[in-house]
């Protein structure tokens, strides 16, 4: 039986005259019908967003006004956690044992970055004129707009969402047509937390038009975009026909470095928890695994083993370390990788083939010696699996590590400090890991260098990315100058 969801546009629910199903990846069957917003919808949330900023309270109020709005998020977050969890998994398939870990995070996010506003402030300025005072304020960009994709939906919009509203911007949110529900029922949560109308709005839609119809306008004055390096550009481009800033969060193809003086049982685990966490559905998976010659063989072996080990099942199960993939557009994506690996005679230690749960269940894979013109090494899947290669020096490490049109993030596994600094200065990756993987939280900035993405998410670097600074200057002894002189 499917549930009916609702659009969020300035003070109305729209329902839509037309609908396209979410599917559970788990039942396969469709369990939401979800609003086919059409150009008057994409239009009307623009607009609603374009009005509460140029004359609605919100980007008006103090910052410690909107703080207590971001407050009173976090604390519904922490009351509906568990409706917002499984939503979430029963539209991507997801692990609830996952989802529930980030949506328990998620009011971290909304307190930290009300905490981050209320405490930013100006500068006064030594002009190196005695005639005039100057000072820099800085001030919300306008209305953004956000694509989100489908594997972490409330997560991944936290990173947009939190400092854009604790700054004062508007904004209007298209989640995927693959996950779209957390998204649209969030929105009553930020009515109930006392968002103004208009604040936040919601379009969805199962097609390309409806994103492009919101990067177009020419009254978006920030794209923020979440989702695949050949998307992004095509984002890229159309939001600088009409001069708006764009922060791209893209692909990635992380190395995960495990030195020989490393503690295995740790890497072994973090090698796990880079690939098979989430099915691999994340952009910052360490799909590729530089061992150590010394130790390749024995970390090779072990990680097939706790490959082996994974439970695949029903997500909404705790005891499931792994779901379904997202789609079957993302099933068969991970197949014909696997197929490909398998002409070129790559060596497949573990997996490789659809679980016999059937469905969208992929068994978790390992392919060991993997050559590095290989699609599996240099293309990003979003999928668990795992490509191996041996390294003999630091050097070469390095080296393997970089080679990539990637830089969204790295692990390193030493216990020699002065290799982990190394490794750190070493790696052109927006985010390095050591001896940890996939740890992340509010005051960390987040993003990639390459085909990654530019911008950053979360931190201060995050919430300037919503803001714009103002120049002011001040003649302060009522001096006439010569008109046709700069001052």
């Amino acid at each position: 039986m499917t549930v009916a969801e609702v659009l969020r546009i300035g003070k109305e629910w729209r329902a839509g005259e037309l609908t396209f199903a979410s599917i559970n990846p788990f039942t396969q069957a469709p369990w939401a019908a979800v609003p086919e917003a059409t150009k008057v919808d994409v239009d009307d949330a623009i607009a609603a967003a374009r009005e509460a900023f140029d004359h609605g309270p919100w980007p008006r109020l103090g910052a410690d006004e909107r703080a207590a709005v971001l407050n009173r998020i976090a604390d519904l977050i922490e009351r509906d956690a568990d409706a917002l969890a499984l939503a979430e998994s029963q539209d991507n398939g997801k692990g609830i044992r996952e989802v529930s870990g980030q949506i328990k995070a998620l009011p971290a996010w909304y307190r930290y970055f009300g905490q981050l506003a209320t405490g930013m402030e100006g500068r006064v300025v030594n002009t190196g004129k005695p005639n005039f005072f100057g000072y820099v304020v800085e001030e919300p960009v306008g209305v953004v707009a956000a694509i989100l994709p489908w594997n972490s939906p409330l997560f991944l919009l936290a990173f947009k969402l939190a400092p854009a509203l604790a700054v004062g911007c508007t904004f209007v949110a298209k989640p995927s047509e693959v996950a779209p529900v957390s998204i649209l029922r969030f929105a009553r949560l930020l009515e109930e937390a006392g968002v103004p109308d208009g604040v936040f709005n919601t379009v969805a839609g199962s097609r390309p038009e409806v994103g492009q119809w919101l990067v177009a306008s020419d009254q978006v004055d920030k794209v923020t975009f979440t989702g695949s390096d050949r998307v992004g550009a095509l984002v890229a481009q159309s939001a600088g026909s009409h001069l708006a800033d764009v922060a791209l969060e893209l692909g990635g193809k992380s190395a995960n470095i495990v030195f020989g003086d490393a503690d295995v049982d740790a890497a072994v685990n973090g090698l796990l928890a880079g690939i098979f966490a989430a099915g691999g559905q994340t952009c910052i998976a360490g799909s590729r695994a530089l061992i150590h010659s010394s130790i390749y063989d024995e970390v090779l072996d072990r990680v097939c083993k706790r490959a082996a080990e994974i439970r695949l099942g029903n997500p909404l199960e705790m005891s499931t370390d792994m779901g379904p993939l997202a789609s079957e557009a993302q099933f068969l994506k991970v197949g014909r990788y696997c197929e490909l690996a398998r002409e070129r005679r790559i060596d497949i230690r573990y997996g490789g083939h659809p679980s016999e749960l059937g469905g969208w269940f992929f068994t978790p894979t390992v392919m060991a010696d993997v050559d590095d013109a290989h699609p599996v090494w240099c293309e990003e899947i979003f999928g668990p699996v795992l490509a191996c290669q041996r390294f003999t020096d630091d050097a070469e490490a390095y080296a393997m590590a970089n080679a990539s049109p990637y830089g969204l993030a790295a692990g390193v596994w030493t216990n020699d400090i002065r290799r982990a600094f190394a490794a750190v200065r070493q790696l052109r990756a927006g985010t390095v890991w050591v001896n940890t993987y996939r740890t992340m939280g509010p005051s960390m900035p987040f993003g990639g260098v390459k085909k990654s993405g530019h911008g950053r998410e979360n931190g201060v670097e995050g919430l300037r990315e919503f803001l714009q600074p103002k120049a002011v200057w001040i003649e302060t002894e009522g001096a006439v100058r010569d008109p046709f002189t700069v001052g």
